[in-house]
C-alpha cells in the first residue's frame, strides 16, 4: 500500500467538534464519501493503461509522444521519458497493491502521483456530472464530485517538485512556502549564484530532500531513485498523527495533529464560496496559532 501523508485505508475519519460547527461538519462528511485506495489504484491505472496506448498509437513518432507526455504529466515528463514512466507507474501499482507493506515514495513518485491524480480526478468529475453510472464503477467516491485541491493537502507531505511552477490557490499551505523558497532563489540568483548554488543555500532551512534537489535541478531520474521502500504494514508509521497532549498541539487541548489537519481543511475549503482575502488571513490566524503552539512545546 502506498504511504501517503495520512492513512488511506482510513475512509471514515471523525473528530470531536463537528457537532459544534456546521461547516466543518459538512466537510467531514464529505471526507466519509471518499474511498481513498480506489482512487489512487484508479489514477494509476488510468495513467498507465493511457501511457501504454499512446506508445503504441505514436508508432515511434517521438515529437507526438513528447506532447502527449507533455499533456499528460506535465510536471514528471521533465524527468523522465514514456519507458521511465511505465517502469515507474507499473512499480506504484504493485507497490498500492502490497496489501502487507507499507511503501514510502520520493519525490520523483511524488510528483508522478500528483500529475496522474490531477488528470483522473478531472476525467472523474466529468463523469460525476455526465455519466454517474460510469463514475459509480470507480468507485473512488459515493457519487460526488472530489476536490483534488484538498485531497493534496491532506494527503501530500508537501508539494516541493513543484516549486518553480505555479500552484493553485486550493493549495495555499503549499504554495506560501514554494513562495517562499523560490523568492530566496530568485534572490541569490540575482546576486549571481547559479540555480544548484542557490537551491543548496536554501536546502537546510527549508530541510529539502537529496531527491527533491535533483528533481528541482531538472535531473533525469536514475536507477537508484526508482525504488519504493517498503515496511511492514504492523508498524505504526502513522501513530504520531492520533496522539493528544493537552495544548501540545491543538488550538484546544486534547486535540491531535490529525484532528488540526481536518480543521485547517475546513477552513481552506471555504474558498469555494468566500472572498479569497478574507479566508487568506484567517487560515495566517490559524497557522500562526499552531506555530505558537508548537514552539512552546
Amino acid at each position: 500500500m502506498l504511504a501517503f501523508a495520512k492513512d488511506i485505508t482510513q475512509n471514515q475519519p471523525k473528530i470531536s467538534k463537528e457537532s459544534d460547527e456546521d461547516e466543518l461538519k459538512q466537510y467531514m462528511e464529505y471526507q466519509r464519501k471518499l474511498n481513498h485506495e480506489r482512487l489512487i489504484y484508479h489514477a494509476l491505472d488510468y495513467a498507465k493503461t493511457h501511457l501504454l496506448l499512446n506508445i503504441k498509437k505514436t508508432d515511434g513518432d517521438t515529437r507526438q509522444l513528447g506532447d502527449y507526455l507533455q499533456k499528460a504529466f506535465p510536471i514528471s515528463h521533465r524527468f523522465a521519458d514514456a519507458e521511465t514512466l511505465m517502469i515507474l507507474l507499473r512499480k506504484l501499482v504493485n507497490g498500492h497493491s502490497a496489501s502487507n507493506n507499507w511503501c514510502r515514495m520520493n519525490a520523483y513518485y511524488h510528483a508522478l502521483v500528483f500529475d496522474s491524480m490531477k488528470r483522473f480526478v478531472k476525467i472523474h468529475n466529468q463523469l460525476i456530472q455526465k455519466a454517474p453510472e460510469k463514475a459509480k464503477e470507480y468507485g473512488a467516491s459515493e457519487g460526488i464530485e472530489i476536490d483534488f485541491g484538498d485531497w493534496t493537502y491532506l494527503y501530500f507531505p508537501d508539494l516541493d517538485f513543484h516549486i518553480g511552477h505555479d500552484l493553485d490557490y486550493t493549495h495555499y499551505p503549499f504554495a506560501k512556502r514554494n513562495k517562499a523558497i523560490e523568492d530566496e532563489i530568485n534572490k541569490k540568483m540575482k546576486t549571481g549564484s547559479s540555480m544548484e548554488d542557490a537551491l543548496k543555500s536554501v536546502e537546510n532551512q527549508y530541510e529539502l530532500d537529496d531527491v527533491t534537489m535533483k528533481v528541482l535541478l531538472g535531473k533525469p531520474i536514475n536507477p537508484e531513485d526508482t525504488e519504493l521502500f517498503f515496511t511492514s504494514t504492523e508498524n505504526p508509521i502513522y501513530e504520531a498523527l492520533t496522539e493528544t497532549e493537552d495544548g501540545k498541539w491543538g488550538m484546544m487541548d486534547g486535540e491531535s495533529l490529525l484532528d488540526h489537519s481536518y480543521y485547517m481543511g475546513s477552513h481552506l475549503k471555504v474558498w469555494e464560496w468566500r472572498k479569497l482575502e478574507e479566508v487568506e488571513a484567517e487560515v495566517e490566524e490559524i497557522l500562526n496559532e499552531l506555530n505558537k503552539k508548537s514552539s512552546t512545546t
